[in-house]
This record gives structure tokens, C-alpha cells and sequence, in this order.
């Protein structure tokens, strides 16, 4: 089967646009479009004939060409033109509609890439890494699958040989080292470091086996894949300054000195304070933080409240207002007598008066005691309908229940009311 467009003179004049078939030699009109009577009709009926000719007869070609399209004078008598009163009849020259070659996020390219230069970042003058960067921002993705992500960029990605030498240019040409001083100095231009936060995480690999860096560990996610564990410092606007890596079986709480340590000699800081929360509490980093001249503040476990406000509770019971701040002392290991609750009053902390304590600030917050209590009451409606055989508890991986005995705990509801500050 073959199908043309067709161009017919009418009895009044004008000039038909069909579509026509020929099927084993004989001609049929398929549809008819229309009649024209001036060339824009013409040239309207045309084109709309051969859109008609590719929807219905021709499969568009792979080779990105479309079908010609070829300049069609009227049939009828001859007209002045658009323009009467001119010198002829205006070219008209028929185009194929615009089509869509390709698309890029090359400005996303361009914002991210720009932030990486404003901060001081293409001092590392390598343009693979710089990709690299920019892509894992866009989507992390593995190495293999990068070059889609750049290709989606607007950028031709380099090999994948290339990309694994960067990598291991990232090692012998000290990145980190020189990102960390980029970091300091964007930092300390914008205001000042002498407070630093510190927090720890858990990476998941997909390591089918340990080696000496990915290892099974402690997994914030509950995984059983060998991990890594990263440390992070941060200013007190949370711009990072300092990370490190460590293998995924290391303690959180054994991570901090060195990341500490490590910022202070890189940039030569003599003062400052470190902030971490409870994970990092431990009779080790805080004696190895004063021992090196830091200033620390550190969450305080609930449970150290009973010890911590025993002088406090002893004199004006466990009322608080909201927003109520009260200083006292809590003992650097165990328990001593620095906080005598026959004296009243909180003592006031002073490390050659009380050198087997430390400072301890508590806040009373309404709001968090509520939520709180919103919590530990929907736990133990939890428990209790566990106990009562309401409700089936969850078994435990690796764990296999031989004698059932149940009964509920409220240890965890005591001193609900105080919270760390």
C-alpha cells in the first residue's frame, strides 16, 4: 500500500488537499481535508495532511529525519498574495514541526558547581572529582551508575578507569585535608569556631564479607551488614569542619577524641568548646577533654536525674516551672557526697572545691513533658496489652522464648519530668 497527499482543483475554484491510497493499483481518497482558497488555507492544509500521513500510514523513522515537506502553489486562479497591491505573491517555504534532540539539568549542574567553587573547593583543581561531587549530591548513586547521573547533567562523564584513579587521588593527594582547610576558612570568615558540635553515624555497605575497615557492628538502622561508622564536626550553624572514617565495629563513644584532636592540630586551636550528646558521654572523653584544656558540654542521661536533683527534690520536692534552670553538681564516676541534700541550696561547681564532680545544668521544658508522657503511656498501654495476651509481643532476632513469664516494668516511667539541658 502507498499514501500521497493530493492537491485537487474544485469547480469553484479553490484547491482540494487529499489523502489517497493505491492498493494493488487501484486509487480510493482516504480523507479530505479541506479546500484552500488562498495560500495560508493551503499551507494550513498542508501541513495538517502530512501530520494526517505520518499518524496514520507512515511509522516515524529512527533516523531522527522527517518527511520532506515541499512547497505547494494553489490550483485554483491565481490570487494577488497576502499583501494585495504588492510586487508578487511572498515565499512561502514549509518547514517539519521542531522536535526535541535532547535535554540537560545543566543549570542544577551549574548552581551546584558554583557553590563547590564559592567555598573554596576547586583548590583541588580536579574536574573529575568536581563531577563526582556534583553527582552524589544530585543522586547518590554507585560509581558504575555515575555516568548517567552526569550524563543527565549536561556532562560527558569520563571513563570509569578514570573515576577509580580519582578515587585514589583522593588519598595520595590529600582531598580531605585540603577540603577540611576550604571548610575552616568559609567557617571562621563567617563567624567563629570556638564552639564546635560532634555527632556519629553508621553507614551501611554492601560488603558480602568483613574486611579490616567494613565490619558488622552497632547499626543506628538495625542492620547486620558489615558497616563503617563516620564522625562529624560541626560549627554551631551545623556547617561541617572535620569527618573521619572509622571501621563499623569501633565505639561511637571512642571516635571523638580523635576527630577533636585531629581539628585542633590541623588548624592550630587552642580554645574552644565541644558539644556531643549523651553517646559520647563516658569517664574517658571527658577526662581526656579536660586533660587536653577543651571546655565540653555534654547531654546528661535521664537516669542520672535522681543523683543529679536529690538536694533539689529534698528541699522543694519535684514541682518545676517551665523554662526552670537548676545548676548543681553531678559526680564525674559513681556517686559521692558533693551534693549534700541536708544543705540547702544547689552547690556551686568549682573544680578545685569539687574535683570528683562535674557541672551539671538541668531544664525543666513543659512541652517535652508532655510529649514525654504521651510516649511512655503509649508504651506501656503497649506492654500491658502484651501482658494481658491482648496482644502478641515481638519476637526478637535470634532469640528463642522457652518459658513465657510476663509482667510489667514501670521502672522507666521514675523522674519522667526532668530532662537534660
Amino acid at each position: 500500500m502507498v499514501a500521497w497527499v493530493r492537491r485537487v482543483r474544485t469547480g469553484s475554484g479553490a484547491t482540494a488537499v487529499q489523502l489517497v491510497e493505491s492498493v494493488s493499483g487501484e486509487r480510493r481518497i482516504v480523507a479530505h481535508v479541506g479546500s484552500a482558497h488562498d495560500e495560508v488555507e493551503l499551507g494550513v492544509l498542508m501541513e495538517k495532511a502530512y501530520r494526517l500521513l505520518e499518524s496514520y500510514f507512515q511509522a516515524p523513522l529512527d533516523f531522527g529525519v522527517g518527511m520532506p515537506r515541499v512547497k505547494a502553489d494553489l490550483l485554483g486562479p491565481a490570487s494577488a498574495g497576502l499583501f494585495p497591491g504588492g510586487k508578487g505573491k511572498p515565499k512561502r517555504v514549509m518547514v517539519a514541526p521542531a522536535g526535541v534532540l535532547k535535554t540537560a539539568s545543566e543549570l542544577l549542574y551549574d548552581v551546584i558547581a558554583g557553590v563547590y567553587d564559592d567555598l573554596g573547593f576547586d583548590v583541588i583543581g580536579d574536574r573529575v572529582f568536581k563531577d563526582l561531587v556534583v553527582a552524589q549530591i544530585v543522586e547518590p548513586t554507585s560509581l558504575l551508575d555515575v555516568d548517567r547521573v552526569l550524563s543527565e547533567l549536561g556532562r560527558v562523564p569520563a571513563s570509569r578507569a578514570t573515576r577509580e584513579r580519582t578515587l585514589d587521588r583522593c588519598v595520595s593527594g590529600s582531598y580531605r585535608s585540603q577540603i577540611a582547610k576550604a571548610c575552616f576558612n568559609h567557617a571562621s570568615t563567617r563567624g567563629d569556631v570556638s564552639l564546635v558540635l560532634y555527632d556519629v553515624t553508621t553507614l551501611r555497605t554492601q560488603a558480602a564479607k568483613e574486611d579490616d575497615f567494613r565490619k558488622v557492628g552497632y547499626s543506628k538502622d538495625r542492620s547486620i551488614d558489615p558497616q563503617i561508622v563516620v564522625g562529624l564536626l560541626v560549627d554551631r550553624e551545623g556547617f561541617p569542619l572535620e569527618i573521619a572514617c572509622f571501621d563499623g565495629s569501633k565505639a561511637e563513644k571512642l571516635t571523638i577524641i580523635h576527630v577533636v584532636d585531629t581539628f585542633k592540630a590541623r588548624h592550630g586551636i587552642e580554645h574552644m568548646v565541644v558539644a556531643a550528646d549523651a553517646g559520647m558521654l563516658s569517664e574517658t572523653n571527658l577526662n581526656a577533654l579536660d586533660e587536653a584544656g577543651y571546655k565540653f558540654i555534654v547531654g546528661s542521661r535521664a537516669t542520672k536525674a535522681p543523683i543529679d536533683l536529690e538536694s533539689h527534690f529534698a528541699w522543694h520536692g519535684e514541682f518545676l516551672t517551665d523554662g526552670q534552670i537548676v545548676d548543681t553538681l553531678t559526680p564525674r564516676r559513681g556517686n559521692n557526697t558533693d551534693n549534700d541534700p541536708d544543705e540547702l541550696g544547689e552547690p556551686v561547681w568549682d573544680p578545685d572545691k569539687y574535683p570528683s564532680s562535674w557541672r551539671a545544668v538541668w531544664q525543666y521544658s513543659v512541652k517535652r513533658f508532655a510529649h514525654d508522657n504521651q510516649t511512655l503511656n503509649a508504651q506501656q498501654a503497649r506492654a500491658q496489652a502484651v501482658v494481658d495476651g491482648v496482644k502478641a509481643a515481638h519476637k526478637a532476632r535470634a532469640c528463642q522464648v522457652v518459658c513465657v513469664s510476663r509482667h510489667l516494668d514501670l521502672c522507666f516511667h521514675d523522674h519522667r519530668a526532668t530532662r537534660s539541658g
